[in-house]
Formats: C-alpha cells, structure tokens, sequence
C-alpha cells in the first residue's frame, strides 16, 4: 500500500513538475530578450555620419569633449550628427563621451585641476549638463583613463550623475578590460547606467615583441568575467567592447593601426579572417561569436568605433545587427 502511494505521488510530481517547466518555456519563448548596441563616432569621423545605419543602434556616444581650464566644453558642432541620427533613429539615446584615452598634456591638466578641486567641480558639472541640455542629448559617457584617473574622480561621477538624473540623463563609463582603478569608490561605480568594457587593446604598438590578436575571443571571455565575477558589476549594466581597427607587426619598429575598412577594401575576402600574416583584427565570424556570447552574459556591445567600419555589405554593424535578429534578441526593432 505504501509503495502504491509513493509511486502515485511520484507520477502525480512528474506530471507537475513537465506542466511547469513546459509552462516556463512557453513563457521565455514568448518574452524577448533586448540588447544594447552601443557605438563611438569620434570628431574625426564625424563627416561619415551620413554613411552610418544609426537605425541599428540603441546607443550612439559622440567622442570626445574636453573642458577647458575654466571648465567650459570644447566640442565640435554635434547638432547636424544628432540630427541625422535622430531622424534614422528616434529612439537612439546619444550622449557626449568626456575625455579620450588620449589627452594632451593641457587637457589632462584641465581635468585634474577642475575635478581633483572641490571648489572647480560645481562649475564644470554645471557646463556639462548645460551643454547636453543646450544640444538635446541624452546623457554623458566619462571616458577618463589610467593615470587621468585622478583623485576627484569619484566625487566628480557622484555629482555628475546627481545633476543629470535631475534632467532624466543618463551617465555611462568607459572602463579597461581587466582593471579597476583604484579611484573609483564603489558609490561612484554604481552611479553608471551603462559600463563599456574596452575588451581590446591587449597588445599594441606599446608591445611591438608581442605580436598577435588585440581582442580575441578569449580576452572578450576574461573581460566578462573580471567585471561581473571579481568586480561584481550586473551583468545587464556591462557591454563588451568590439573593435572596427586592428594591428599590424609586419615591422616591429614601427607597429601602426589600421582600420577594418582599409583593410577589407584591398581584398573582401579578408573580411572573413582575423588575420592576413601579422595584420590582426576580429573578421565577422568572431564579431559573430562576440554577439552571441555578448546576447549571454552581458547586456549588450559596444563599438570602437563606426568610423572605421566597411558602409557596405561587409559592414561590421550590418553583422552585429544581422547576428542578433538571428539570435531573436531584439535591439533597436528598425532595419528589419
């Protein structure tokens, strides 16, 4: 008799239990999954605008604007790019990128000296929000780097981000691959609606003796993993940075970069490796299993930078859009 129950009750929990789990796939089948698709267009590029589908991102960070020493913003003219984008992309949320990987000795001095001094932050925090009200933008993206760094970084991000949430902007960071700067509190990092992880750059013309891939796959799987394991970022908050450019160490005296536009335009069929001899770049099968692992672990991608991208059928965000539909992951829901 008790035996009779027991295998009465377990069927009576089989049958429950493939209800539900048939009930849970039925539900996350009819839910789609969003992702962000995030791009730089620099100043220097910015005469490309018209040649760029802006209908496949969600994001679109115009690089770099800079203070001067009385804190006041020094941007090119951004309206005609914001409104070529806008008009391709109502939705797309457009932000000014602060600052650059690479400053000149002026620069940096300017934003250590107006944001390492309580006194210089109010000032600049205020120019900044004005400019992105003045241009009707969506938000800030800071992208102070290594030793720009500095001691008022924190309090800077804090008030930055209290002044924009006031406006309903966003405020997004630029972060290394595999490093946390020691200037960054944990409130400051937490004010980020967005971290892009810069998932290359591993080797480079500083290195000339190491020769090989920048961004491979593997680095974009240790990036991940250093931001949502050891830094303990959401991984919905987190983008993984995908290079347009790559590095050539045919001359170990001189390693240059070059874009993935050049490149495909002396022979198409590069588009599909990620090497010719000691050229190395991410062709469109890795940007592909870049989308797929990006569509898995963290929120979306992030693009350094359009620019340097082919504007035809071998276009880098052509793939990345392409992958994603594949994926059913839905980005901007335009260029079907």
């Amino acid at each position: 008799m008790r035996q009779s129950i027991f295998f009465s009750l377990l069927f009576v929990y089989v049958i429950l239990s493939c209800s539900k789990s048939v009930e849970i796939e039925i539900e996350s089948s009819e839910e789609t999954k969003n992702s962000f698709v995030v791009g730089y267009l620099p100043t220097w590029r910015f005469d490309l605008n018209n040649q760029i589908d802006f209908c496949k991102l969600t994001h679109l960070n115009l690089a770099f604007a800079n203070p001067d020493s009385s804190g006041k913003i020094i941007m090119p003219e951004i309206k005609s790019v914001v409104s070529n984008a806008k008009s391709q992309n109502p939705n797309i949320i457009i932000s000014i990128s602060l600052a650059g990987g690479v400053l000149s000795d002026e620069q940096a001095k300017n934003w250590s000296n107006l944001i390492d001094n309580p006194e210089n932050v109010n000032s600049l925090v205020s120019n900044i929000v004005q400019y992105v009200i003045d241009n009707n933008i969506d938000g800030v993206d800071v992208d102070l780097e290594w030793q720009n760094v500095t001691s008022g970084y924190s309090n800077f991000v804090i008030r930055l981000n209290s002044e924009l949430d006031k406006h309903s902007k966003i405020i997004t960071a630029a972060l290394p691959a595999t490093t946390r700067f020691n200037n960054i509190s944990d409130e400051a990092i937490a004010t980020f609606d967005l971290i892009h992880i810069m998932a290359y750059d591993f080797t480079g013309p500083w290195n000339p003796n190491n020769a090989g891939q920048h961004s491979s796959y593997s680095h974009a799987l240790q990036s991940i993993d250093f931001w949502t394991n050891s830094v303990g970022i959401s991984p919905s908050k987190l983008t993984l940075g995908i290079p347009f450019y790559g590095y050539d160490f045919s001359n170990s005296n001189n390693v240059t970069a070059f874009t993935y536009s050049s490149l495909v335009g002396s022979n198409k069929n590069y588009a599909d490796v990620d090497n010719v001899g000691l050229k190395f770049f991410n062709g469109r099968p890795t940007i592909k299993t870049k989308v797929k692992l990006a569509s898995d672990r963290v929120g979306g991608v992030m693009i350094w930078e359009l620019g340097q991208d082919n504007f035809g059928d071998l276009s880098l965000l052509k793939t990345i859009h392409e992958e994603f539909l594949i994926l059913g992951i839905e980005t901007t829901k335009l260029c079907k």
